[in-house]
């Protein structure tokens, strides 16, 4: 989730208390709002309910924040999503960015539950910023609209051409679309710009795989187990590497008869 959306969170204690007789204190709200989104990353269900009895008080959108990331953390992926549409949607006197923010953290939410359609459509309000673009590229692609997620990448590149995740998805994106040459040209860069990411060697190795160079592709699949051990990439590769050795095994052997 993004970390941005925690301290513009705080600017609702003010928001939120906007037609209300008699205005909270705000560093009180604040300090109650750090409180529970930390006690959610240690103890979901505590901070549920503590994100209850604080709203309960009045602690409007912040303390409905702080339920939905506790309910993420309890892995009831589906009601957080719920949850934080729900409060994008009431969140009238908010500014865009912040309101799309909340839809962004909705879709991760819907991703973590396994509906990525309804991932892209929350993330489909991302305005022009670029980790929120990036953010509804992998929720596009994850539904399938891979065009859509290059159309994404495309604009967070032309404003900022270094920057490595957006190369890397859109490298990805362009592998599944069959675009082998953009996607190696992507990847490529990514790595001519951080030449140990483990994610980029992991692309390009699968961008290998399918053009035929399969010992290059071994190369970067071992290279990413050398750089990151146990990680989602290293695992990635790992699998990578064992279906190699699987589908070379079940190559019929050649015979040595002369014939």
């Amino acid at each position: 989730m993004t970390g941005r959306i925690c301290a513009a969170l705080l600017a609702l204690a003010l928001l939120s208390t906007a037609a209300e007789p008699a205005p909270r204190d705000a560093q009180a709200e604040a300090a109650a709002y750090d409180r529970c989104t930390k006690l959610a990353k240690q103890n979901p269900a505590a901070a549920e309910k503590l994100a209850q009895t604080w709203r309960e008080r009045g602690g409007a959108h912040p303390a409905d924040h702080c339920a939905a990331i506790a309910l993420i953390g309890l892995k009831q992926y589906k009601e957080a999503a719920t949850r934080l549409e729900a409060l994008a949607q009431a969140m009238t006197t908010a500014p865009a960015p912040l309101r799309a923010e909340v839809l962004d953290q909705a879709a991760q939410a819907w991703g973590l539950a396994g509906d990525p359609v309804r991932a892209y459509t929350a993330a489909g309000a991302a305005p022009n910023d670029p980790e929120l673009l990036i953010d509804r590229a992998v929720a596009a692609a994850s539904a399938g609209y891979l065009d859509r997620a290059t159309a994404d990448l495309d604009q967070v590149l032309k404003t900022n051409p270094n920057h490595i995740a957006a190369l890397i998805y859109r490298a990805s994106a362009y592998r599944a679309l069959d675009r082998l040459d953009p996607a190696l040209a992507d990847i490529e860069r990514a790595l001519t710009l951080t030449p140990n990411s483990a994610p980029a060697l992991l692309e390009r190795g699968n961008i290998r795989r399918l053009q035929g160079e399969g010992d290059a592709a071994r190369q970067d699949w071992e290279r990413v187990g050398q750089l990151a051990p146990g990680s989602p990439a290293d695992m990635a590769a790992r699998a990578n590497l064992e279906r190699m050795e699987r589908s070379k095994s079940q190559q019929p052997a050649r015979s040595t008869s002369g014939r």
